[in-house]
């Protein structure tokens, strides 16, 4: 992992302030576990609710978490005035979301000044194990001085 400087000292503030703002996180029980600068952890425990018909986690609620990792570890690295969207991700997944629980780990690799590229490994637990499920490759956008788009 390579050391980024952040351009907002409160950059962990801001990050959890804004994820407590994401009623999709709420909703699919999403916890942000780990806030440093350009790397972001969120967790999700295993709900039958959240399951498609084979009776793994659905595919979009592993993209869903890949993504908003991606998004908040960029997040983590931008300007105190600016906000984050995606711009375009590709995820490969590469085994069925199965365990107790998943992590998704995303990580900045290329800030830059409007687009920061990122990438997320989303792990499923299951007894103890740890198993890579699905790698996402993804680019943000800073916005900045645009009504209605805030942290």
């Amino acid at each position: 992992m390579q050391d980024f400087v952040p351009q907002d000292e409160n950059f962990e503030r801001r990050v959890k302030e804004s994820f407590s703002k994401q009623k999709m996180m709420h909703t699919i029980g999403a916890v942000l576990s780990k806030v440093q600068p350009g790397r972001v952890e969120i967790s999700l425990a295993f709900r039958d609710d959240l399951t498609q018909q084979h009776g793994f986690l659905h595919a979009g609620v592993v993209g869903t978490l890949a993504d908003t990792a991606c998004g908040y570890a960029a997040f983590s690295l931008m300007a105190p005035d600016a906000a984050v969207l995606t711009v375009e991700y590709k995820i490969n997944l590469l085994s069925p979301a199965v365990g107790e629980s998943l992590l998704a780990v995303g990580m900045a690799i290329k800030p830059g000044r409007t687009l920061t590229v990122c990438s997320a490994d989303v792990f499923a637990s299951r007894e103890g194990e740890n198993k890579l499920i699905a790698t996402m490759m993804a680019t943000m956008m800073s916005i900045r001085g645009r009504e209605g788009f805030t942290g």
